[in-house]
């Protein structure tokens, strides 16, 4: 079951906007306590969602949630998610519906990167990135379809990666799982469109100031080919043709595009954020 909790009712925040393009509607952000998926949730919360932060981290969701709803005059919701328990996830989705009124969009964020070679892979654990990455967001979209469904309305928005669209070295389990999520993606975009419920991917290039390089990347890269982290830093930003690593703001600027009615004639798409990296 779901452990949550709601941050009280909606105050005047110190950092609300005049104009909000989501204002008044329900998100619910997988995988927010921390790194793209809180930034997410922030911008989300900035344009006037009521934001549930979800994570299997449930000390630092709180944290997320009652600070989303100090600084955004929105209400918050905090619920320790895993997103591979299909019975967890459905106690989730169906507490933010009847607390916000709804569902109207849904980020599936969660997801994990186990690297390796494949001839000394673990196949348990090349299967658990599978099950969160791929498993994950089936479980997660699925419960939200089931309401926005019912509702006649919807926007279910995976976070994705320039990997699923091409081969990633030593990084097979990863590129598989992203590679599905895009046919899960076109899949459930056929199923829901009926209903009026879109579901698109969002595909970043290298987030070079996240926590996964921030913490580990740079150190691994910089051991293995003898350079500085400097140098790791430099090299992959020149691989992208407008230079620079993926930020966070580019990633929320289209989440928040494909969550408003200005996508509303978009759906099984899956929309590089790549700096020109990846064109297909």
């Amino acid at each position: 079951m779901s452990e949550s909790r709601e941050t009280g009712p909606v105050a005047r925040g110190p950092k609300s906007r005049a104009f909000r393009r989501l204002d008044g509607r329900a998100a619910i952000v997988t995988g927010a306590a921390r790194g793209l998926g809180e930034a997410l949730a922030e911008r989300l919360a900035a344009e006037g969602c009521h934001v549930a932060v979800a994570d299997i981290n449930t000390a630092k969701a709180e944290e997320v949630a009652a600070r989303l709803h100090r600084d955004y005059a929105v209400k918050t919701l905090a619920a320790r998610t895993d997103v591979t328990d299909d019975e967890n996830v459905r106690a989730v989705v169906d507490r933010v519906a009847a607390e916000f009124g709804g569902l109207d969009v849904m980020v599936c964020n969660a997801g994990i990167l186990i690297a390796g070679e494949a001839t000394e892979f673990d196949p348990a654990r090349w299967r658990k990135v599978i099950d969160v990455n791929l498993v994950g967001y089936f479980i997660t979209a699925r419960h939200a379809a089931r309401v926005m469904q019912a509702q006649g309305r919807g926007s279910i928005i995976q976070i994705n990666s320039k990997s699923g669209k091409k081969g990633s070295f030593r990084n097979s389990a990863y590129a598989a799982s992203k590679f599905g999520g895009i046919g899960l993606t076109q899949s459930l975009a056929l199923e829901m469109a009926p209903c009026g419920v879109r579901v698109n991917s969002v595909c970043p290039g290298n987030l070079l100031d996240s926590p996964l390089w921030v913490d580990s990347l740079y150190e691994q890269y910089a051991k293995r080919w003898n350079l500085t982290v400097e140098e790791v830093r430099r090299k992959y930003e020149e691989q992208v043709p407008l230079g620079r690593g993926c930020a966070y703001e580019d990633v929320a600027n289209l989440v928040v595009f494909l969550a408003s009615d200005e996508s509303s004639y978009m759906t099984g798409q899956a929309l590089n954020v790549t700096g020109g990296q990846e064109m297909r």
